[in-house]
């Protein structure tokens, strides 16, 4: 990414030169009667690559009509299965005060800084609330087809079926039919199977209108041919798993019903029992219409998909165990914008898949509670190849508003094609390749993040919203990043962008908001790097940045847009190859300093007023040569830098919390007189 971004860098300069002495040799001294000619070399223009999505639904203004499915327990006594009670993380954020003094009103000077173009003004603010445009998406999206009367049966009314080994008896033959060890269930109502088939086949076949219910009583039935168990046709089929049963379905590689479990309509899966299912032709669980889980305790192999619903998967409970080759858990409904998608409101869900994505949706992704532990692809030390490996994928929108993930992935840990909204929820992610992405937004409102490695922590390939959370991320390449295109293409508006973000030509409609929240970043390239504008208003960023010589990296890179502070605490240090802080335009006051050397990792960077006031004592992780300070508490009045020295404060992040300063070497006295205040120079200056 360097070597690219320093390419284009020496090719800008090279053209500006050219232009410059054609200027000043064709340039008339008669202004009034001459004019310099328009150039008509035209920019790069390499179009981005135009992958065609499955789906092309865009949301809609109407507000969603669709009714919730009722959650009221059937009056039926269930199995009282106790859900864990996992304790979410208590990870300690840094107790930094919000200093309350009131904000600098000094008119912008000019400090000799580039003069930063304005954000157009037509910018995305954050008034523009992501969490609606995506209801209005989402609230599409079919009903699934769960209706609580399906778990209500009278007992007096259930027909038993015996499996004997390679025979299967009845004890009612009405709305059944007895082939060998093949028994046609063609009524509907309530069957109460038990035994095992060692080469046989359970098969639904009815144009009733009401439900199957499959009660698996302790069964294990094994298929050379086919499904084990097949639905053919019927309204809705329930597999109920009978409390404390074990119960085990398993095909081989002649199967050619796609599924051990397959069923061409609506499927539900319900119950206490155990379900253990190995696929050994293709999906282990496979519905061609809705699938619904209600609970139950399902085990699953599979030489592809593991727990597949075509139209729809909507999990509501249980404790789910998939391994898998292809995907764990998908919805893959290409055809009809309403369906695809994938809906988890509980559940402890453990999933590895070693080729695919572990939870995969054709449109919509949407969780509202669970358990995850997701490993993808072979995990994060595999660098991420032509196959998806992803954590969980959506191709239009992923809407999450709770949940613990533990997420180890080789390609994104969480990754949409569109739109990211994050409203709460857990997260330990190691990844490969990016650690949340989104095609075009990403929106936190709350939640814990603990990224420990990533290619890229947050991207988004024009916006980026945080408004509360708590961020600890390790990226080798940047941080925080919003790129326009891909892999160095040139992009119209947006420059040169790529993984790196931060390009060259002029800024275009690309945004990261900071509006609250605490973030650390430790980061091998940017730490927070934007193709066009940085907005913070609030919170607490802390980035310990590249070291010195990483050109052309810094701790916060925006090209030639530009970074408005206008609250919270900003404190990044790095290389000084080529330094940006905040821009003029900024209301708060902000400090930029390139240090003349290098400075050793854990070197202490103290900034008290001439009076003795500490308004900042910092240890960086690495080593470095520049510091971007940014806070309220800075004021128009005199300060000593110091470097080295020791704290007897609390550390966190980073920043010392209270305790005595004990003075290392002055580095320099300063005073704050401008809205920005700059003291030394960057090897390249914007």
């Amino acid at each position: 990414m360097a070597k690219r971004k320093l390419m284009f860098l020496l090719g800008s300069i090279l053209i500006l030169s050219i232009v410059a002495a054609y200027i000043y040799s064709n340039w008339s001294t008669d202004v009034t009667s001459t004019t310099p000619e328009e150039s008509t070399t035209e920019g790069p223009t390499t179009e981005e690559p135009t992958t065609e999505e499955p789906t092309t639904r865009e949301p809609t203004t109407e507000e969603p009509t669709t009714e919730e499915p009722t959650t009221e327990e059937p009056t039926t006594e269930e199995p009282t299965t106790e859900e864990p009670t996992t304790e979410e993380p208590t990870t300690e954020e840094p107790t930094t005060e919000e200093p309350t003094t009131e904000m600098p009103t000094t008119e912008e000077p000019t400090t000799g800084e580039p003069t930063t173009e304005e954000p157009p003004s037509e910018e995305p603010t954050t008034s523009d609330p992501l969490d609606i445009m995506i209801a209005e998406a989402v609230g599409n999206n079919e009903d699934d087809h769960e209706d609580e009367e399906d778990y209500i049966w009278d007992s007096s009314d259930v027909i038993t079926i015996t499996l004997n080994i390679d025979s299967i008896t009845v004890d009612e033959e009405n709305g059944t039919i007895i082939d060998e060890t093949t028994v046609t269930i063609t009524s509907a109502g309530t069957y109460n199977i038990s035994g095992t088939l060692v080469d046989g086949q359970i098969i639904v076949d009815t144009n009733d209108e009401e439900t199957v219910r499959l009660v698996l009583n302790g069964v294990n039935i094994s298929s050379t041919a086919s499904a084990p168990i097949y639905v053919e046709d019927a309204a809705i089929t329930v597999i109920v798993l009978a409390e404390n049963t074990e119960n085990y379905l398993t095909d081989n590689v002649n199967n050619a019903e796609y599924g051990t479990l397959a069923s061409r309509d609506d499927l539900t899966i319900y119950g206490n029992g155990t379900l253990t299912v190995s696929g050994n032709a293709n999906d282990a669980i496979r519905s061609n219409d809705g699938l619904v889980i209600k609970s139950g305790n399902i085990k699953v192999t599979s030489v592809d998909d593991g727990i597949r619903g075509k139209n729809y998967l909507v999990i509501k409970g249980g404790n789910i165990t998939v391994n898998s080759v292809g995907d764990g858990l998908k919805s893959d409904n290409a055809e009809e914008e309403n369906r695809g998608y994938i809906s988890i409101e509980d559940g402890m869900i453990n999933i590895t898949s070693t080729k695919g994505d572990a939870v995969t949706a054709q449109t919509d992704l949407l969780v509202t509670g669970g358990t995850f532990a997701l490993t993808s692809g072979g995990g994060s030390a595999v660098t991420p190849n032509d196959l998806s490996t992803k954590g969980l994928k959506a191709g239009i929108c992923i809407v999450i508003d709770d949940g613990d993930f533990t997420i180890n992935s080789s390609d994104d840990a969480i990754h949409s094609d569109h739109m990211i909204l994050i409203n709460n929820g857990t997260y330990h992610i190691a990844t490969g390749d990016d650690g949340i992405h989104a095609d075009t937004s990403l929106e936190i409102n709350d939640g814990t993040f603990v990224i420990s490695q990533s290619y890229e922590g947050l991207e988004s390939n024009m916006k980026i919203t945080i408004n509360n959370g708590h961020f600890q991320i390790n990226a080798i390449d940047d941080g925080i990043n919003v790129a326009a295109g891909n892999g160095g293409d040139f992009v119209p508006g947006g420059g040169w962008g790529g993984g790196g973000g931060g390009g060259f030509g002029p800024p275009g409609e690309f945004y990261i908001y900071i509006n609250g929240g605490f973030i650390y970043i430790e980061s091998d390239c940017d730490g927070l790097d934007s193709d066009g504008y940085i907005e913070m208003s609030g919170g607490v960023l802390i980035i310990d940045g590249p070291v010195p010589g990483s050109f052309p990296n810094a701790a916060i890179d925006y090209g030639m847009g530009s970074l408005n502070v206008t609250g919270g605490i900003l404190v990044g240090v790095g290389s000084s190859d080529m330094t940006q802080g905040p821009s003029t335009m900024s209301t708060q006051y902000s400090l930029i300093v390139n240090f003349g050397s290098p400075q050793s990792a854990n070197t202490l960077v103290n900034i008290q007023t001439a009076l003795g006031e500490t308004v900042l004592t910092f240890s960086p992780a690495k080593a470095y040569q520049s510091i971007v300070f940014s806070s309220p508490e800075l004021t128009t009045v005199s300060y000593d830098l110091y470097l080295g020295g020791s704290s007897t404060g609390t550390l966190s992040y980073g920043i010392y919390e209270d305790g005595t300063y004990s003075p290392g070497t002055k580095y320099t006295s300063f005073t704050i007189s401008e809205v920005v205040t700059t003291i030394g120079s960057s090897a390249f200056s914007w």
